[in-house]
């Protein structure tokens, strides 16, 4: 009950930036989340170094994970909350069991990153995050004062990644398609891993 209002407000904000009228540039909360999938292919791949801002102005570095479109099979997200009297909560999201979740315009604030198996069709490693194309980079990130143009970064034409697990501080998406989706709150820790 604790944390319905955040949930409301979550699932608002994320339909306002799918419908175009939020930029997927805020404030992060600063609390990391962890998201799991069983695979995950997209078309246009870039990964670079960023610098996210919490409410307090604490500075997290990331790397920012950017997919044009991504296509996701086993969705999972968790993040695990103590609350007063109640203990420790799991908020868990889960989705694409059956459908593939569909997205555009996917970017993944991580802080840690592993994946079973990556697959990378036109790839290039060490090319100035100023100079990426293949895939997509944040407008916001671009004017950031924390994007370096001459710093390293990475992409593709096209990936496919496998038993994905990654501990995130932000998602954001221009569209994000989740068929079968399913929220829960439940007792405990309940994280995707």
């Amino acid at each position: 009950m604790v944390l319905v209002p955040g949930v409301a407000a979550c699932a608002a904000v994320g339909v306002a930036m799918a419908q175009g009228v939020l930029a997927a540039s805020f404030f992060i909360s600063g609390q990391k989340f962890q998201v799991a999938a069983d695979s995950l292919t997209a078309r246009g791949f870039s990964l670079y170094g960023m610098v996210d801002v919490t409410r307090k102005h604490e500075l997290v570095p990331v790397a920012v994970s950017g997919f044009r479109h991504a296509t996701v099979s086993g969705l999972c997200q968790s993040v695990v909350v103590d609350v007063p009297v109640l203990g420790t909560q799991t908020l868990r999201l889960t989705g694409g069991a059956g459908r593939p979740v569909e997205a555009s315009n996917l970017f993944i604030d991580a802080t840690t990153e592993s994946v079973g198996q990556a697959n990378f069709d036109g790839l290039d490693i060490g090319v100035a995050q100023g100079a990426l194309t293949k895939g997509p980079v944040r407008t916001g990130d671009r004017n950031s004062r924390f994007f370096d143009p001459d710093g390293v970064g990475q992409q593709a034409l096209s990936t496919t990644l496998t038993d994905v697990r990654v501990s995130a501080v932000a998602v954001s998406a221009g569209t994000f398609n989740i068929p079968g989706l399913r929220v829960r709150l439940q007792q405990g820790d309940h994280a995707c891993f």
